[in-house]
């Protein structure tokens, strides 16, 4: 008997060994039957021709980091004119647009005024008296000299002679900021009437005057504009500045076309920063100096500075596939005259920009991969 419970104890122990070892292997076996499977896509050659899809590999690209900045155009201070006249008057005449195309010397409008007339007669009468003064000056001189006549008279008469000299020079100036040639002037072309001309070729802008109305000494009239020189004005914050330099390329576009992209650089940093704003102006020249005609001082730009560039191995946007917050690729795995396979792969980025998204690449990735760079987003998204 005893011999018997021998047995039969190592009977059972052996059978509960057996037992454990069977729950053991189990879930082994269940994780293997359990790996993930790849998921491929498999294309016709005409699904890839009439879905208008392509095929591409990594490449450089370059990513730059950003100063973003609004701003406007704008024109050097000597390139806007605003046009007055020196001396009041009525206005005459007067045959302006805004817009119009404005030549340097051409006629603006004309002023009237009866002072105008007296100018011309003092500088006349004052022209006249020069000759005999000068004569006298002379022969006083003369005769000063060989003790003829007495110092005083001389001296008077160089008085009198450098008086009305002063007075026509000081008149002749008057009349040419009147636009009357002095020396061309007679007692037949005495007017009352000047001419005020532009002094810049370029576009009118403003016209605050109307015929009939009087206008006073330095009062604004016409406004003109020379765009030749149009450039940007931007702002940025001033925790940007260190990131902005002399040289840095700038993207910008305009309100009216946001679809465009045109290309500038830094001309200048300003080295003052605006109390109020905390912001700092940055002056920026086009690229294309040809391209000046397509945009008018005043046009609202956004830009962006690149502050660096870097160039890094990347992917066209179209080709990468957002599920859930992480991004997927079709890989080409195969293909034939009749067709295409594709494998699904996840991969991870960096840097992007509104072309390209760089590739960390993994380590089961090679660079030289061929991808569905268009169309991939139908796929993996049916």
């Amino acid at each position: 008997m005893k011999n018997r419970s021998v047995s039969y104890l190592v009977v059972l122990s052996l059978l509960v060994l057996a037992n454990c070892s069977s729950k053991t292997d189990s879930p082994t076996e269940q994780v293997i039957s359990q790996a993930p499977t790849e998921e491929t896509y498999e294309l016709t050659k005409t699904q890839f021709v009439s879905s208008n899809m392509k095929l591409g590999k990594m490449e450089m690209a370059y990513f730059h980091d950003v100063v973003k900045s609004i701003g406007m155009f704008d024109v050097p201070p000597e390139n806007r004119v605003s046009v007055s006249s020196y001396f009041g008057g009525t206005v005459k005449d007067i045959r302006l647009l805004p817009g119009e195309k404005i030549k340097k010397g051409q006629l603006l409008f004309v002023l009237e005024n009866p002072d105008f007339v007296q100018i011309q007669q003092d500088y006349l009468e004052a022209k006249s008296q020069l000759a005999y003064l000068k004569s006298d000056f002379e022969r006083q001189k003369n005769l000063f000299q060989d003790n003829v006549s007495s110092q005083k008279s001389f001296l008077k008469a160089e008085a009198d002679y450098t008086v009305t000299r002063v007075k026509v020079e000081s008149l002749s100036k008057k009349l040419s900021l009147m636009n009357i040639n002095p020396t061309s002037l007679t007692l037949n072309n005495i007017r009352t009437t000047i001419n005020i001309t532009s002094p810049i070729d370029g576009y009118v802008t403003h016209v605050d005057i109307t015929r009939g109305t009087f206008i006073n000494p330095t009062q604004p009239a016409v406004t003109i504009v020379d765009p030749d020189h149009l450039h940007l004005e931007l702002n940025i914050y001033e925790k940007d500045l260190p990131n902005v330099s002399v040289g840095q390329p700038i993207t910008f576009r305009v309100q009216e076309n946001n679809n465009e992209e045109y290309k500038a650089f830094v001309h200048l940093v300003n080295k003052t920063i605006d109390s109020e704003s905390r912001t700092i102006d940055i002056h920026g020249h086009l690229a294309d100096e040809s391209l000046a005609s397509k945009f008018t001082p005043g046009m609202y730009v956004e830009a962006d500075i690149y502050s660096s560039s870097e160039s890094k191995l990347a992917l066209p946007q179209s080709a990468l596939v957002e599920v859930e917050g992480k991004y997927y690729v079709l890989i080409l795995k195969s293909s034939s005259d009749t067709g295409y396979s594709f494998v699904k792969k996840e991969v991870k980025i960096g840097d992007s920009n509104n072309d390209f998204a760089e590739i960390l690449i993994p380590q089961d990735l090679k660079s030289d991969a061929v991808f569905l760079t268009k169309g991939a987003f139908n796929i993996i998204t049916e």
